[in-house]
């Protein structure tokens, strides 16, 4: 018999996430051919999100929780959730209730039709403006930077098989971005309609800062683009200063009485510094992660595992 595993990362949810794992219990009734687990990861949530995960574990041998030392994000979070998932179809999920768990066996329909990952795609989205600006320059990001088509939209609620997440879990440096490592493991990829659903509960975790963070992993970790990008610029600002002082030096001579403007030599000045900070901040970016990653810094610290066995958590 097969099983699935739904992976959800957890912040903020105490007040949402036993709805969602009811939601599951209720679906894999109507899914019995499957064996099921459920992976909760608390991201060092500040509110009692970790003490209803406990009470979960203890009442449900199939849930598991793991607890992190401190918050290192959605994507470290789903990390940790798939190296302790042991499905042989792997579900991740929101812990908010609008990413809904009762519509999971078509994800897992289109697996079955042969594709190795099915991602959601929702007609009519319920986040807020902010979260929606946020999820369009994910999207134009991956495209651009990781080559994503065009057509293929992308989500936190997707399923993969699990060859696919084991080539994942490979992973092992400190910026992990979930929607790179799918991109790079296969192309077999499909979307599946799902509804969506408005927050009733709460507000997203999601910061301007979370997400920039976001955008520099995917900037930086998959893609050499940037560093060509700021190559590309680098030439034309050459080219563009080179014509431009042989400009200077033809209006010396053609025009001896014409002075030449302190105010352009100050924006040149001013654009051009500009670009060589921008330029030695983005390899800076590189270097450094390449320094934290040799160093070997984490991509979590897990502070204890729950489970209906260990009640107390292995640390």
């Amino acid at each position: 018999m097969q099983m699935l595993s739904f992976v959800i990362p957890c912040y903020r949810s105490e007040r949402t996430i036993v709805s969602v794992t009811d939601e599951i219990r209720e679906k894999m009734k109507s899914l019995s051919q499957y064996e099921y687990e459920i992976v909760l990861v608390n991201d060092c949530s500040p509110d009692g999100t970790i003490g209803v995960l406990k009470e979960l574990a203890r009442k449900d041998g199939r849930i598991t929780v793991i607890d992190f030392a401190r918050n290192f994000g959605q994507h470290s979070a789903l990390m940790a959730g798939l190296r302790q998932s042991k499905g042989d179809i792997v579900i991740c999920l929101d812990d908010d209730g609008q990413t809904p768990a009762d519509q999971a066996d078509r994800l897992i329909t289109a697996l079955e039709n042969g594709a190795d990952v099915a991602y959601a795609r929702y007609k009519n989205k319920k986040h807020s403006a902010f979260r929606n600006f946020g999820s369009s320059v994910n999207e134009a990001m991956a495209r651009f930077m990781l080559g994503k088509p065009r057509e293929l939209f992308v989500s936190s609620y997707f399923a993969a098989k699990r060859y696919i997440v084991n080539d994942m879990i490979r992973y092992e440096n400190s910026y992990p971005y979930v929607i790179g490592l799918v991109l790079r493991a296969t192309d077999n990829i499909v979307n599946v309609d799902i509804d969506h659903r408005s927050r009733e509960i709460g507000s997203s975790g999601y910061t301007m800062k979370k997400l920039l963070g976001l955008w520099m992993n995917g900037f930086t970790s998959f893609s050499v683009k940037p560093l060509r990008i700021a190559t590309v610029l680098g030439i034309i600002s050459a080219i563009a200063g080179f014509i431009y002082g042989i400009v200077i030096i033809v209006q010396h001579f053609l025009l001896p009485d014409r002075v030449i403007g302190f105010a352009s030599l100050a924006a040149l000045l001013v654009f051009f510094g500009g670009m060589i900070m921008i330029m030695l901040g983005l390899i800076g970016e590189y270097i450094g992660r390449v320094y934290i990653s040799l160093n070997r810094s984490p991509q979590y610290v897990i502070k204890q595992i729950i489970t209906k066995e260990d009640p107390d958590g292995t640390e």
